[in-house]
């Protein structure tokens, strides 16, 4: 026994040198981070003396009679959907607040939503019943198809279903509490990839936009991995946060992604850097972060956070002091469970943001 520790002990040793010699590499690398490169380009006269538009409230959508759990924007930029503790998925007209379609949930331990992007007839849901659900609709545009059923019922995964996204319309990739993520296709409802890796609840996927055989994973373990759908293994992995990574959101141009945590924090990664470029944290914020999501441009981070507000950081700005905070009479009464920006796939998107909260409402800003 003496031996075998000595040798745990040595292999430790071993291990933590050569972390610290990925970290060396990796410091070597980074000449500038974006705050100092926006300063610069400021001093020059360039976009950073530019502060983002302010946002303002346009619409609140009333009609659940639960928490707000989960949204998600349809394909079109013009439809969002939201999942709530009352049972209910509902499809909304976000100009105008109309609903489209209302959907009941056999279980109504919701916690994520997914809208399919191309042909918007698909839509997904899971949670505490560790099932993916998929359900097939009319395109929202068209009306009001409302399904009595499930199409498929995905079932393999032995935690809870944290988040899903569809990655076209015939595969979906689920995050769930037992660690892992799986791509399922739609047509059969066979799980065709199990991606393990994470020593703690995964809570959180974004699919690469300009690659979708690539996917981000958040975590308990307070890391966020990166996956390659063809080989079924993790590319890369990143640390930085003290705590539940709860959100992750890739950017437009698919080189970097953002993520939200417990730790009270904000921070963007680079695919190409292999690291973090940017935190956002400010020292009177000390509550968790549930949700993140970034405007088309990638100018803009938008965050939901458990004391009510939505905070609006500067994505290439200052990192310790938000541009504008969402609350207030127009904001919410309760934590802001979910939010994401109308970024579509039709080139009409970015044009709105909405939140969604434990108040049972949710508002397009």
């Amino acid at each position: 026994m003496d031996v075998i520790e000595e040798k745990m002990k040595a292999a430790k040793k071993k291990i933590q040198g050569l972390k610290q010699a990925i970290e060396e590499v990796r410091g070597t690398n980074v000449d500038i981070d974006i705050p100092c490169l926006s300063s610069a380009i400021a001093s020059e006269g360039g976009h950073g003396q530019n502060d983002p538009k302010k946002l303002r409230l346009t619409k609140t959508l009333n009609g659940h009679f639960g928490k707000v759990y989960a949204m998600h924007w349809s394909g079109d930029a013009e439809h969002l959907m939201s999942a709530s503790q009352d049972g209910k998925l509902i499809i909304w007209h976000a100009a105008t607040g109309t609903k489209a379609s209302a959907i009941p949930l056999r279980s109504s331990w919701v916690m994520t939503c997914a809208f399919e992007q191309s042909e918007g007839k698909l839509v997904a849901c899971g949670g505490l019943d560790n099932l993916c659900s998929i359900y097939s609709i009319e395109a929202a545009a068209g009306g009001g198809g409302i399904p009595n059923r499930a199409k498929h019922e995905l079932s393999a995964h032995d935690g809870y279903i944290s988040c899903c996204r569809f990655v076209n319309n015939s595969t979906i990739i689920s995050a769930s509490g037992d660690s892992t993520c799986m791509l399922w296709d739609v047509e059969t409802g066979e799980n065709k990839s199990t991606f393990s890796g994470h020593d703690g609840d995964c809570m959180s996927i974004a699919i690469c936009p300009t690659d979708q055989n690539l996917f981000i994973s958040g975590a308990c373990d307070a890391t966020a991995k990166l996956w390659d759908q063809r080989t079924g293994e993790c590319v890369q992995s990143f640390v930085g946060h003290e705590s539940d990574i709860n959100s992750v959101a890739f950017l437009s141009n698919g080189h970097a992604f953002g993520s939200a945590s417990d730790d009270s924090t904000c921070r963007i990664f680079d695919l190409r850097a292999y690291g973090e470029v940017s935190c956002f944290a400010n020292d009177k914020i000390t509550c968790g972060i549930t949700s993140l999501d970034f405007s088309k441009s990638g100018r803009c981070l938008f965050a939901g956070y458990e004391n009510f507000t939505c905070q609006i950081w500067d994505a290439f700005g200052k990192t310790e002091v938000p541009v504008q905070c969402l609350n207030g009479s127009s904001g919410h009464d309760n934590r802001v469970s979910c939010l994401g920006v109308n970024n579509g796939t039709n080139g009409k998107g970015g044009t709105a943001l909405c939140t969604g909260s434990w108040d049972m409402s949710l508002k397009v800003w």
